[in-house]
């Protein structure tokens, strides 16, 4: 396991002008322009203190577009979206990069690299690298010495994993003596979510149709389960036996239901449910479980603490989950910038809050 980051104080983002200090805006990159990547891009476009400055996408359909049509604005932004990021990165002075692809690291390790070596701060929403030291620790490792070598800071986050399942979790823990165990659910109607979102869940498909994509790897489940299980037992000092990530089962609708595009009639597939255990001394310490279909008629955010004191804490409806992934993506930028370089993950950065104003107010001194 890596050490414990101690922050420092670095520069701040500021340019000399005249003897007196001028705040300028952070420059971002994007890297990855899709659904989420997209979302993310406009709302930073909102944002005081912060201007996109070059966009890297590797799709057919988007390479040498204006950012601005990509994402379906009225105007040109004067972005072209690149294909080579290497190029991009050269010609422009970035501060960071909001990397938003790939939900397994062995896929994103590459594009993540290939910015660390420019010496910009990444973050990513690569559900593997919110705590990557459990399924792969070679290349967390390769990862922290890398940007460390660069003088860059690498974060993994977005809602769940993230925030909801483990660093609210973690936070929650702190008012407890003792903890035996520790459960939490998440609960979607995926109707509200985006039509990507829904078919990813198999909603509307047969079960036999659901099955036949789970092992072809088409429907790969909830990632994340485990790595917050993993970063919840390393905050607690817990040494766990195992963590088992249970199948992925299918929702089957008793009821007709229906979502904007996709119509899910009784006997299909709503969508999926998957639970994770984390095990020690024989006994399940940790308990997540997943679930996300069509036609939920409740959505909540749970988590439950066995202990001295006892914790139950709900949020209802449960938060929504792209507001809540490109929300946390874009307040992490603050105290990403103010990190020490290496690989960081939620539990070793300041408490989570929100950069409701000019972003550059929140920088940590």
């Amino acid at each position: 396991m890596l050490a414990e980051h101690v922050f420092i104080e670095l520069n701040t983002i500021k340019d000399e002008q005249v003897g007196k200090a001028k705040m300028r805006k952070i420059r971002v990159v994007l890297y990855g322009v899709g659904a989420v990547g997209g979302l993310i891009a406009k709302f930073l476009l909102e944002k005081e203190g912060v201007e996109i400055v070059g966009a890297v996408d590797i799709a057919k359909d988007k390479v040498g577009k204006d950012l601005g049509e990509v994402l379906g604005l009225e105007k040109k932004l004067g972005i072209r979206i690149s294909e080579n990021a290497d190029i991009v990165l050269l010609k422009v002075k970035a501060d960071i990069a909001i990397h938003a692809t790939s939900s397994f690291l062995k896929d994103t390790y590459p594009q993540i690299a290939s910015i660390i070596k420019h010496g910009v701060k990444v973050i990513s929403t690569c559900e593997e690298l919110t705590y990557p030291y459990y399924t792969e620790p070679k290349l967390a490792k390769e990862l922290d010495s890398l940007a460390k070598k660069h003088n860059a800071t690498v974060l993994g986050t977005g809602i769940n994993p993230g925030f909801l399942m483990d660093t609210l979790i973690i936070t929650l823990t702190g008012v407890c003596q003792k903890i035996e165990k520790i459960e939490a659910a998440r609960v979607m109607n995926a109707s509200t979510r985006r039509i990507p979102f829904q078919k990813k869940i198999g909603a509307g498909l047969t079960v036999k149709e659901f099955r036949r994509k789970i092992e072809n790897k088409q429907i790969t489940g909830h990632v994340g389960l485990e790595q917050s299980i993993a970063m919840i037992a390393d905050a607690l000092a817990w040494k766990l036996d195992k963590i088992v990530a249970e199948p992925v089962e299918p929702v089957i609708a008793k009821k007709s239901v229906k979502s904007k595009a996709i119509e899910v009639k009784v006997g299909k597939v709503a969508g999926l449910r998957q639970k994770a255990k984390g095990i020690m001394k024989n006994r399940e310490v940790i308990v997540l479980d997943f679930q996300a279909y069509i036609g939920a008629e409740k959505e909540y955010d749970t988590i439950t603490i066995e202990g001295v004191p006892n914790i139950k804490q709900k949020i209802q409806p449960c938060v929504h989950g792209d507001i809540g992934t490109i929300a946390m993506v874009v307040n992490s930028i603050p105290k990403l910038l103010k990190a020490p370089p290496g690989l960081f993950t939620m539990k070793n950065l300041p408490v989570p809050s929100a950069a409701v104003e000019d972003i550059r107010k929140y920088i940590p001194l």
